[in-house]
């Protein structure tokens, strides 16, 4: 099929020409994919360990802006938010398949540079997209299912135990602060708005957390405390979170200085860098990468709060609310 230039409108394209062009960047040519893109569904081969499935959405005008983010970045950034999931239960993604509604009046160029960021994205953990579907909305929506393996049993949110340490892994609360001035009509400091628009998950971090003994994880994608608040709920704990430990990142204070917001509030409550927050058994030495924020405490009364800043109730925002 010979190649259209970038600026054709959709409803000038086709669907055979968009998938032509999806294909042609989502290649999945290894051993374990028996049937890849193209036909009506993949096959692959799984040899050993479990099978984990993860399914997210990502919708524009709600998760990210065109004139805010680069096509290529929302490819990074679907791709990202999914493979996440899957370091979440202490695994790694080796599929993907995905889904996209797109606008008829989008640009050719703007679909084929979201796909090349989507398959950079993925490659980081060696994955590949093996199938999806289009159709025509009158906004962008990728929906991405991811498939990953693990060795051994999965990590849960469900794991955690009284006296366990609470740490995290990767950045935190710079892609909020990014969103913050993104919001606000600048671009700088440049390197949290390319934060937002690109997370760097700590990839290998889940199988290593899971390796070390963790006893619960999760993605820190809706806020350190909301997602906290996941895990306290479903082991039937009370997690406590230390400021001191968790501390701010020097451009974050920038950003609060500038805006006349509270810094710690991005750590707190920002969501999208995706790094990981776990549980881990007290004797557990935490593997490299890992800071200890917090402890796990019996919950004793029905009325207390499931997550506490140090010691005491939180009375500020905890995260990112779907509805």
């Amino acid at each position: 099929m010979a190649s259209l230039p970038r600026e054709t409108p959709l409803s000038e394209v086709g669907e055979l020409a968009v998938v032509a062009a999806l294909l042609e960047r989502f290649r999945a040519e290894r051993e374990d994919v028996l049937v890849g893109p193209g036909d009506d569904a993949a096959v692959l081969r799984i040899r050993r360990g479990h099978v984990v499935v993860s399914t997210d959405l990502v919708v524009e005008n709600r998760h990210f802006r065109r004139d805010w983010c680069s096509a290529e970045d929302v490819g990074h950034r679907a791709a990202a938010q999914n493979l996440s999931d899957i370091n979440a239960m202490g695994g790694r993604a080796h599929s993907l398949t995905l889904g996209l509604a797109l606008p008829e009046d989008l640009p050719l160029g703007w679909v084929e540079d979201f796909a090349t960021g989507f398959a950079a994205e993925a490659a980081r953990v060696g994955a590949v997209v093996v199938g999806g579907d289009v159709t025509r909305a009158s906004e962008v929506v990728a929906a991405v299912t991811v498939m990953g393996g693990v060795a051994k049993a999965p990590v849960l949110r469900s794991g955690a135990q009284p006296g366990d340490v609470l740490a995290l892994c990767g950045r935190q609360g710079w892609a909020a602060a990014g969103l913050a001035v993104l919001g606000r009509g600048f671009r700088s400091p440049r390197v949290l708005v390319d934060a937002y628009r690109r997370p760097e998950p700590p990839y290998d971090a889940g199988a290593a957390a899971a390796e070390a003994g963790a006893r619960a994880l999760i993605d820190v994608s809706d806020g350190l405390l909301s997602d906290a608040g996941h895990v306290a709920v479903a082991s039937g704990v009370q997690l406590d979170v230390s400021t001191a430990a968790l501390g701010v990142d020097e451009p974050l204070h920038a950003v609060g200085a500038a805006l006349g917001a509270d810094p710690q509030q991005f750590v707190l409550s920002g969501g999208d860098d995706h790094g990981l927050l776990a549980a881990f058994p007290a004797d557990v030495p935490l593997p490299d990468g890992w800071t200890a924020i917090g402890r796990a405490h019996e919950r004793v009364a029905d009325d207390e709060p499931w997550v506490t800043v140090d010691g005491a109730p939180h009375d500020g925002p905890t995260g990112w609310r779907h509805f």
